[in-house]
């Protein structure tokens, strides 16, 4: 018999497994393909937890994996004697996402172990504050960030505020991976959980000290007494977490003209009004530009659903368009915005620092370098840049980190979070918009000085969904198959150097010479191209994709886009 169908079998007779949960599985029992998805693997609790479809099966997200990887936290934070410092736990606004959080507060409690569970649904960001601000031993988020409905998520948390990070999340693995019956994992009554003092319950302290925090990060207040009355904003939550903290830190800075968009205002795990709740999606701005168009809009920003993200977009006044803002684009015009500003009014440290992740834009760089400010690059999530911010603390503040950001739509100014930070974001770019308006200048003018100070530098990425065990097998090929056949030339521009990223190795093409990353493994290659032109391909760590990136420097946008174009043609002859 194979190993899926015996995994299936034993969750029908599982005494764990509910009746009703059994009921789901039986209706099942004549379609293999579909127990095979559920049963051919884990669900795997990797370095970013859990992420998965929702639905009882071993490859699921539901109650028995999620308190599976819960009791395993719960065994390691005993190890690490952190029982009364206590969990933060937040939600968002996804199928299941309160239950999960209520069912893994439950079972810490069962451990003996203190949580601090949000009264409601709360954005990511709050998470990660709220675990420093608690002094807590650990956070755990329920969340699929944005991908689509029928998936959930799981990510956990260190006392920092930042996701796990080597040698931490390997240890939590070791100890969720220990557990195989589900019968031993705990879990108690939340009345008798109150009794004991195990369960606590926050919400509005924490926003106002939140807040607060953010408020600290304005540059140029002025800037927005002067002509706040003169910027109009759309924002869409898209069904998530992030209006009602949006709307409290605009309406206090003196934001008046904010506009959200109703249909996607109140929370909802359907997502009912897009297909994909993703800010980087174009379709996902449909109702946020007819707005925009109703309002004479100047900026339009959309949170992904547990508002860690932002989308832009912003006006053109020479066409009356909008222009969609890539993470990029977005990482850099904050960058640009903060250092000028910064530079401007004295604020800017000697020991001033930038980070980002190594397939970002490498206008960061020349940004970093004209404000003579120090440039970090690290691996792709949110959690290795926060790594960084926890090595100068541990270093005696060497660096000052101002702001860090990856072209994933993601950034934080600041370091009152460990984690992307979607509400702050929303909150510079407002502010920005109200500076550049004095001086006659959309966000979009603002970009395009930056592009005519710096050059025209630009990126793409395109990625290939495979999905289930199949195209498991598929992106292991396609990875093996490049690392093994290093290319001298794509798309007519000489490799100057290959980074493994798995073997931690740099080669330089010309040299011969081998230098190392100074970075963790990671399964990432990296083609440094010359004039300025790179590459890079990784798979996804949370979705079933492989993952492409490409970036080039050019005279004009135009000229970007063919060389992008070139690259990426390239690369798609690669891997046929």
């Amino acid at each position: 018999m194979e190993k899926y169908l015996e995994n299936y079998k034993q969750w029908l007779e599982n005494p764990a497994i509910s009746e009703e949960d059994k009921k789901e599985l039986e209706q099942i029992q004549q379609d293999e393909k579909e127990i095979q998805d559920r049963f051919y693997k884990d669900l795997e609790f990797g370095t970013a937890g859990l992420r998965g479809i929702i639905g009882i099966g071993t490859n699921r997200m539901n109650r028995y994996t999620v308190t599976k990887a819960t009791q395993g936290l719960a065994n390691y934070i005993i190890q690490k004697n952190g029982q009364n410092r206590g969990v933060a736990i937040a939600y968002d606004s996804r199928k299941m996402s309160k239950e999960f959080s209520k069912q893994a507060a439950l079972c810490l409690n069962a451990n003996g172990i203190k949580t601090y569970l949000f009264e409601d649904l709360r954005p990511t960001p709050e998470l990660s504050f709220a675990v420093r601000y608690l002094n807590a031993i650990a956070g755990i988020v329920i969340t699929a960030s944005h991908n689509p409905p029928e998936y959930n998520g799981y990510k956990v948390y260190w006392e920092d505020g930042a996701q796990i990070v080597e040698p931490t999340d390997k240890e939590i693995i070791e100890h969720v991976n220990n557990i195989t019956d589900l019968t031993t994992i705990k879990t108690m009554e939340e009345d008798q959980a109150i009794k004991q003092g195990l369960h606590h319950i926050i919400g509005k302290e924490i926003d106002e000290k939140y807040i607060q925090e953010l408020k600290k990060l304005v540059v140029n207040q002025k800037a927005i007494d002067e002509n706040q009355k003169n910027i109009k904003i759309v924002y869409t939550p898209l069904h998530g977490t992030g209006n009602a903290l949006v709307q409290t830190i605009l309406k206090e800075l003196g934001f008046e003209n904010v506009y959200t968009v109703k249909e996607q205002e109140k929370p909802d795990g359907n997502f009912p009004t897009v297909s994909y709740p993703n800010p980087e999606d174009p379709k996902a701005f449909q109702l946020a530009l007819e707005l925009a168009k109703q309002k004479e809009a100047d900026i339009i920003l959309a949170n992904d659903p547990d508002a860690d993200r932002l989308g832009v977009y912003a006006k053109d006044i020479k066409t009356g368009d909008y222009v969609q803002f890539n993470g990029n684009m977005t990482g850099n015009l904050i960058a640009e915005y903060i250092l000028s500003q910064k530079k401007q009014n004295n604020t800017l440290p000697q020991n001033g620092a930038i980070i980002k992740t190594i397939v970002s834009s490498n206008l960061t760089d020349a940004i970093a370098n004209y404000y003579n400010v120090k440039l970090f690059s690290t691996l792709t999530g949110f959690k290795n840049i926060a790594k960084i911010i926890r090595g100068f603390e541990e270093n005696n503040n060497i660096y000052e980190c101002l702001y860090s950001y990856e072209e994933s739509y993601g950034c934080i100014i600041g370091t009152h979070a460990r984690d992307k930070d979607g509400i702050v974001a929303v909150m510079t770019l407002c502010e920005a918009a109200c500076y550049y308006k004095k001086q006659n200048m959309t966000l979009w003018d603002a970009m395009l000085a930056i592009y005519e100070k710096y050059g025209y530098y630009k990126e793409k990425q395109f990625s290939i969904t495979l999905k289930g065990a199949e195209g498991a097998n598929q992106i292991k090929k396609i990875m093996e198959t490049m690392r093994q056949h290093p290319q001298e030339e794509i798309a007519g521009k000489k490799v100057i150097s290959f980074g493994d990223y798995q073997l931690q190795k740099i080669y330089n093409m010309l040299t011969k010479q081998e230098s190392n990353t100074n970075l963790p493994k990671s399964n990432v290659l990296y083609y440094n191209l010359e004039g300025d032109n790179w590459c890079c391909v990784r798979p996804s760590g949370t979705e079933p994709k492989i993952k492409f990136y490409m970036g080039t420097r050019a005279s004009s946008l135009e000229e970007a886009d063919k060389m992008l174009e070139k690259i990426e043609n390239a690369i798609k002859q690669m891997i046929e």
